[in-house]
């Protein structure tokens, strides 16, 4: 899908094609905001006023760089985890042997389709700690891009949130339900706060 054009991923997304959908969008926009973190690094790289911070800022683009990386791929994962969940609402289910096979198909899909967004939250909580940490080392004229990359990062996180609730709402398996919200609820207390924070503070150096 990466591989397309914007226009051409902004097409697909648009049509009534079941992928991709929100959480293939999570994963692309929280690569887009640790892509903002990148060139950041890139324009502190470098720097004569930024000599005593460039080994903390390569470390920081090294990070960034994987996280990219994971949240390309997890933009396939969540269309590939969505597929068998899509096939599993159409699956027949007038005799019992049928309503019994589908309950099955559907449930093993649902854990699936809940622990890419979870994996898509974990990576954009990491991408917030890196934009904290360059609101102090990185290059003051790229200042609000540190901003907007925290921002669209806390969008997808809050994103992932919504598609595993709605994918766990509808699982039976009490215990992975369980483990599934309290780590996403773990990340959400954490991160919105933080990235909200991050803008707050950039705003007001800006204003």
């Amino acid at each position: 899908m990466l591989n397309k054009s914007c226009n051409e991923f902004i097409e697909e997304l648009s049509s009534k094609a079941s992928v991709p959908g929100g959480g293939s969008s999570c994963a692309f926009v929280g690569s887009l905001g640790s892509a903002l973190s990148n060139m950041v690094c890139q324009l502190t790289l470098g720097k004569k006023k930024y000599e005593h911070v460039e080994e903390d800022i390569k470390k920081i683009l090294t990070k960034s760089t994987d996280i990219i990386e994971r949240l390309k791929e997890l933009v396939k994962k969540d269309m590939e985890a969505f597929l068998p969940l899509a096939k599993a609402y159409g699956m027949p289910s007038q005799t019992e042997e049928e309503k019994a096979l589908k309950e099955e198909v559907m449930q093993k899909a649902l854990v699936e389709a809940s622990i890419i967004p979870l994996e898509i939250a974990r990576c954009c909580g990491e991408a917030i700690d890196l934009h904290e940490e360059l609101e102090i080392k990185g290059s003051r004229p790229v200042i609000s891009d540190v901003g907007v990359g925290a921002l669209f990062c806390m969008a997808a996180l809050q994103g992932a949130n919504l598609n595993i609730l709605i994918n766990t709402s509808m699982m039976n398996d009490s215990i992975v339900k369980d483990c599934i919200l309290a780590e996403i609820d773990e990340l959400i207390s954490k991160y919105v706060p933080k990235a909200e924070s991050i803008y707050e503070r950039i705003k007001n150096t800006l204003v």
